[in-house]
């Protein structure tokens, strides 16, 4: 369960930066790389909640 909840708070937190990074006038080019690097951020999120890979960039979170 604590899982899930962690999970849960950082994607929300996660569509709450990719909506500001939306909302900023970016070149076409840039605006690419942008979405490219947050998909990848959004596989690492992931996987590292589950335990899949080590988690060390991110903050544990204490329920």
């Amino acid at each position: 369960m604590n899982i899930l909840i962690s999970l849960i708070v950082y994607l929300v937190v996660f569509g709450l930066i990719w909506w500001l990074v939306s909302m900023l006038p970016l070149p076409s080019p840039v605006a690419q790389i942008v979405r490219v690097l947050f998909i990848i951020l959004l596989i690492l999120i992931v996987l590292s909640v589950f335990g899949i890979i080590p988690g060390n960039f991110l903050p544990r979170l204490n329920f």
